[in-house]
Order: structure tokens, then C-alpha cells, then sequence
């Protein structure tokens, strides 16, 4: 029986049992068989506090780590496979065990929707990003691509101006499905170019992103009737790219870039949670603060969290949510 059970491990489960370990919590977190979370993935963090110089990621997620172990904390690095959170205590289960809380955080996080496509997976890290409030500072002076036609692609091609020297936006349709306020915002800025119509077949690099295979085809076919230069005019003029083929369908270029941010959404890892309220997207809709639906059971990070997404703000929120256990199981003795 412990105190509280931890479901994930990323920042905001791991400040969340530093936390809870302090206030001399039983505290067990299972942290998955990959634990650490998205950082684990990442390459230089130069914006969590504290750290000057930067820090890599996996250095980063380690040290909370052996922090949290430090206090107290059982970690267990197993996958978490079904709760019941229908009466107390509450019972999670992972392959091989059963365990018991009077209380949950859950810390399960969001993953970034990828395109699946070579070599986005090899330069991930190396010019290939779903962050850009993240790592947008790294292409100072470089040209770069979002990938994405929603809020986010533009949200985050609007904060790349600040440093890239050209942002182009790839749609694979002829229309952006962002607000009219952030199209109408992205317009106006001189440093943004959009290319419908559009995808991106493959990422290609030495040590590094150089460039990017991509696929137009145009809803006017009337266009693939036309030169190459002609047809450049109307995609990507700026970036100088090369032709590879020309169809009756569509046209497959090679773009020069630096770096290739994907913002086509995120997953909140929620899939495998019953009775926790969630909303459209798949997101848990917190109660009161970090408090969710079911009484004893509380919430935080990205799996909550589609505005932010920041290391920072995860573990701010593992902060809260650990007070706020404290407090509930004060109360209910």
C-alpha cells in the first residue's frame, strides 16, 4: 500500500515525487519501460532554469531522477496496463504486479504526432523538431520548414521569425485550417512563405538536415502543363529547389533547408485510463487545479496541458498536483 502511486516520468512525475517524497509520502511511480518522456528524445535544453550553458536532455531527466530517488521514491520501470479508480484503494496494474494507492497522480504525458516518412527519426535532434518554443533559437540566420496547417504550424512559423531568416510553411491542401486571426498575422509577416499542397516525402542530411524531397500536387492540373519555372514560381521560389519529376499528377522537388519543425498535433497518452473525464482531443479535463473527475485521483503535465507543452510548466504542475495530494489525503486521513 503507498500513499500515492505516480503514472509516468517525464518532468512532471518526477517533480511531483520529489514533492510528495519531501511530505514523507509512501510514494511509488511507474515510470514506464523508456522512462523520462519526451526530454529523453531532446538534445541541448538551453530554458529550464539553472542551467546557464544548457543542458542535454537525458542529463536533465536523470538528474531529477536520482533526486527524486534521493527522497524516497520506488521507481519501477514497467509499463503501466490498467487502474481501477472506482473505489479506494485504488489498484494499478502493470504486466508482472498489482499495487495500491490511496491516491494518483497521473503524469502520462503527450507524444508528438511524427510523418512517419526517412530520416525524421535519424535527425531528430539534428534539425528536425516538434518544439520550436524549444528549439527555435538553434536556426538564427537559417531557413526553415513547419510542416502543419493548423493553429500550431503557424503559431510556431510566426515564433521561428524571430531567428530563422525564411519560415516556410508545407500544407498538403490548398487551405490552412488555423484561425483566420493567425492566417491573417502569418501573412503579413514578410518572412513566412506557404507551399500547398504539398508533403514532405523524406529528410536528408549527411550529419545533419540539408534537405527535404517534397510532393506537389497542385489542385490546378492545368499547372503541371507548364515549365518548371513556371510551376516554381507559384511553390517555392525562394528556396531555390530542384525538380526531381514532373507528372500529370504532381511534381517532386528537392528543397535546401536547415531545419524541419512537424507540428501536425499531439497525442495525450490517455488511451489506456478509464473513467478519467478527457475532452475532444484527448486531453484530461481537470476539476479543480490538478484534481480530476475521480475523488483521489489528480493530473499533471502535458497530459493535461495542450497549451504549453514546456518542461518548466510539467514540472510546475507535478509541484501543484503533489501539494494538492498532500492536502486531499490530509483532509481525508
Amino acid at each position: 500500500m503507498y500513499d500515492v502511486i505516480i503514472i509516468g516520468s517525464g518532468p512532471a512525475g518526477l517533480t511531483a515525487a520529489i514533492y510528495s517524497t519531501r511530505a514523507n509520502l509512501k510514494t511509488l511511480m511507474l515510470a514506464g519501460s523508456q522512462w523520462g518522456g519526451q526530454l529523453m528524445l531532446t538534445t541541448l535544453v538551453e530554458n529550464f532554469p539553472g542551467f546557464p550553458e544548457g543542458i542535454q536532455g537525458p542529463d536533465l531527466m536523470m538528474a531529477m531522477r536520482k533526486q527524486a530517488e534521493r527522497f524516497g521514491t520506488e521507481i519501477v520501470e514497467a509499463e503501466f496496463k490498467e487502474g481501477d479508480f472506482s473505489k479506494q484503494p485504488f489498484t494499478v496494474r502493470t504486466a508482472e504486479k498489482e499495487y495500491q494507492a490511496k491516491a494518483i497522480i497521473i503524469t502520462t504525458g503527450a507524444d508528438a504526432k511524427w510523418l512517419g516518412i526517412p530520416g525524421e527519426k535519424e535527425f531528430r535532434g539534428r534539425g528536425v523538431s516538434s518544439c520550436a518554443t524549444c528549439d527555435g533559437a538553434f536556426f538564427r540566420g537559417k531557413n526553415v520548414i513547419v510542416v502543419g496547417g493548423g493553429d500550431v504550424a503557424l503559431e510556431d512559423a510566426t515564433f521561428l521569425t524571430r531567428f530563422a531568416h525564411t519560415v516556410s510553411i508545407v500544407h498538403r491542401r490548398d487551405t490552412l485550417r488555423a484561425s483566420k486571426a493567425l492566417q491573417d498575422r502569418a501573412k503579413a509577416n514578410p518572412k513566412i512563405n506557404f507551399i500547398y499542397n504539398t508533403i514532405v516525402e523524406e529528410i536528408i542530411g549527411t550529419n545533419k538536415v540539408e534537405k527535404v524531397k517534397v510532393r506537389t500536387k497542385p489542385s490546378d492540373k492545368s499547372l503541371l502543363t507548364k515549365s518548371v519555372e513556371e510551376i516554381q514560381k507559384v511553390t517555392a521560389p525562394s528556396l531555390h529547389p530542384t525538380v526531381l519529376s514532373k507528372d500529370q499528377e504532381s511534381v517532386a522537388w528537392e528543397i535546401p533547408i536547415d531545419g524541419v519543425f512537424v507540428a501536425i498535433g499531439h497525442v495525450p497518452n490517455t488511451a489506456v485510463l478509464k473513467g478519467i473525464d478527457i475532452d475532444e482531443k484527448g486531453y484530461i479535463v481537470p476539476k479543480d487545479r490538478t484534481h480530476t473527475n475521480i475523488e483521489g485521483v489528480f493530473v499533471a503535465g502535458d497530459v493535461h496541458d495542450a497549451h504549453y507543452r514546456q518542461a518548466i510548466t510539467a514540472a510546475g504542475f507535478g509541484c501543484q498536483a503533489a501539494i494538492d495530494v498532500e492536502r486531499w489525503l490530509e483532509e481525508h486521513k
